[in-house]
C-alpha cells in the first residue's frame, strides 16, 4: 500500500527555476501551496507585479494531502459564531465562503479537475439538538439547510444537516492549471523576513508588501501566531470499494469519521489528534474498515494537517498592527480549500484596493481571549521544561517520536522532522542540529 495521497498520481505540474540573484517586485508571496498560487493568480489577473517563491516544489507541502471538500459548511459553526459574535458577522463567514464556493465553481468550468457538485453533510452520532440549533441558524441566514435523519453510513448516528450544491475537486489538477504562466520560482527557500525584504540561498528579494503563505506564519515576533495557532493531524485511508455514497460526510466532531467518494474509491477519514500527542491514527481507520467495509482494498494512506485557530475563523489580512506591508492567510482550521480561495480573494482586495466588505470577521489581530488560548499556553510551558531531546529549534519544545509515521512531531506548534531530522512540516524552518 502507498503512503501518498490519491491526487499525487496523475497530477502534473509545470517546474520553475529557483531564483538566482536579487528581485524587485510589487508584492512577494511566501509559499506554493493553495493558498499562495490562488493569490498569484488574482494579482496576476489585476496586473499586479508579484512574484512567489516556493522552498521545494509547488503543493508539495499540506496542500497535496487534503480530502478536498469544497463547502461553506465548516462543522457546526454558524449558530456558535451568531451567540459569541451576531447575526453580522456569522453573515460575513457566510457570504465569504459561498464566494469562494462560486469562485472554484466558475474557474472548475475551464479546467480538467475532477469537479463535482454535492451535497454535504454533518453529523453527530450523540447530540440531535446541537443539530437543531444549527438547523436554526443556518436557516436564519437563509441556508436552504436541512435536518436528514436516515444517512447512507455504516454508524448510528442522529442525523445530520445537509447543505446542498457543495463541492469535491482533485485540488492538484486544478492547481497544476492554473499555476502555469504565473511569476514562480520552486526551491527558494526563505532564510531571513525583514520589512520589505527577505533573504534566500542566492539574493534578495525587495518587495512593497509580502503575503506570508506557509500554512504556519514563519515569524515569531510579530503576531503571537505561536500562541494562537496548534496543528491537528487526520488521516486518510483510500478504499477500493463500491460501497454507494451520494455525497461528502463529516462527523462534527474533531475526532470522528469523514467520508467521501472519488472514483472508484472511498475516502475514509479520521484518527485525528493534536499534532505530537498521541491518536488513533492509522490503525483506527484499518481497524474501522475492518469492521465496517471488510471486502474494501485500502490502497493508499496519507495524513492531513491543518491549522486550528482559536476561534474557529481563519487568520487573514495585515500580520500585525506593527507591520503595514505584511500580510498573512492561515489557520484554516479543517477547510482548506475554502480557506485559501477566501484567503487569496480578502488579499488581492486589500492590495488592489477592493478591500471585501465581509473582511473584518478574519482580521488577525481580533481578541485572542478563547479558551484555546490556555490550553495552547499551557501546552507550549509544559513542552518547554520537559528535559528530553531532541528539541525543536522553531522554540524549543521537547519532541515527541510518532511511531505510526516513524517521525519527531512538535505537540506546541505542529512542526515535524524525519527520524534523521529532515524538516517536513513548518513553523520550524530548518532541520534538527546533530545531538
Amino acid at each position: 500500500m502507498k503512503r501518498q495521497s490519491i491526487w499525487q498520481d496523475d497530477a502534473h505540474f509545470p517546474s520553475f527555476a529557483p531564483l538566482d540573484g536579487d528581485l524587485s517586485t510589487d508584492v512577494l508571496i511566501i509559499g506554493g501551496g493553495m493558498a499562495g498560487i490562488l493569490c498569484a493568480r488574482m494579482l496576476a489577473s489585476e496586473g499586479i507585479d508579484y512574484a512567489l517563491v516556493e522552498k521545494e516544489t509547488l503543493c508539495s507541502g499540506v496542500t497535496k494531502n487534503t480530502t478536498a471538500k469544497i463547502t461553506l459548511q465548516h462543522g457546526l459553526i454558524y449558530h456558535k459564531l451568531m451567540k459569541r459574535l451576531g447575526r453580522e458577522q456569522a453573515q460575513q463567514y457566510l457570504t465569504a465562503n459561498q464566494a469562494a464556493l462560486n469562485l472554484y465553481k466558475e474557474w472548475a468550468e475551464s479546467i480538467d479537475c475532477d469537479y463535482q457538485t454535492l451535497d454535504n453533510f454533518v453529523y453527530s452520532t450523540c447530540d440531535r439538538n446541537i443539530l437543531m440549533q444549527e438547523l436554526a441558524a443556518l436557516n436564519s441566514l437563509k441556508v436552504p439547510a436541512e435536518y436528514v435523519r436516515s444517512l447512507p453510513l455504516p454508524i448510528y448516528t442522529k442525523g445530520a444537516i445537509r447543505v446542498p450544491a457543495q463541492a469535491q475537486f482533485h485540488p492538484l489538477k486544478f492547481a497544476a492549471s492554473i499555476c502555469r504562466g504565473l511569476n514562480i520560482f520552486e526551491h527558494t527557500r526563505v532564510l531571513e523576513l525583514a520589512p520589505n525584504c527577505i533573504r534566500t540561498e542566492r539574493g534578495r528579494i525587495h518587495a512593497r508588501r509580502i503575503i506570508v503563505a506557509t500554512h504556519f506564519p514563519m515569524l515569531n515576533k510579530h503576531g503571537g501566531y505561536f500562541m494562537k495557532l496548534y496543528q491537528h493531524r487526520s488521516y486518510v485511508l483510500a478504499l477500493n470499494c463500491d460501497y454507494p455514497l451520494d455525497g461528502m460526510y463529516v462527523d462534527e466532531n474533531d475526532k470522528g469519521m469523514s467520508f467521501r467518494r472519488y472514483g472508484d474509491y472511498m475516502l475514509l477519514g479520521g484518527g485525528g489528534h493534536r499534532t505530537g500527542k498521541k491518536g488513533g491514527s492509522y490503525p483506527e481507520l484499518h481497524a474501522f474498515t475492518s469492521r465496517h467495509y471488510p471486502d474494501a482494498n485500502p490502497v493508499m494512506e496519507w495524513a492531513a494537517q491543518d491549522c486550528m485557530s482559536l476561534d474557529g475563523i481563519p487568520y487573514i489580512g495585515q500580520y500585525s498592527g506593527q507591520t503595514p506591508d505584511l500580510y498573512v492567510t492561515t489557520g484554516f482550521n479543517k477547510w482548506g480549500m475554502t480557506g485559501a480561495m477566501v484567503g487569496a480573494m480578502l488579499l488581492s482586495g486589500i492590495i488592489t484596493g477592493k478591500t471585501p466588505e465581509w473582511a473584518e470577521i478574519f482580521n488577525p489581530s481580533r481578541s485572542m481571549l478563547t479558551p484555546q488560548l490556555l490550553i495552547n499556553a499551557s501546552e507550549s510551558a509544559f513542552n518547554l521544561i520537559t528535559p528530553v531531546v531532541p528539541r525543536c529549534p522553531h522554540m524549543g519544545c521537547a519532541l515527541k517520536y510518532n511511531p505510526h509515521e516513524h517521525s519527531w512531531d512538535c505537540p506546541c506548534h505542529g512542526s515535524r522532522f524525519t527520524e534523521d531530522g529532515k524538516l517536513i512540516d513548518n513553523p520550524a524552518t530548518g532541520d534538527l542540529k546533530e545531538k
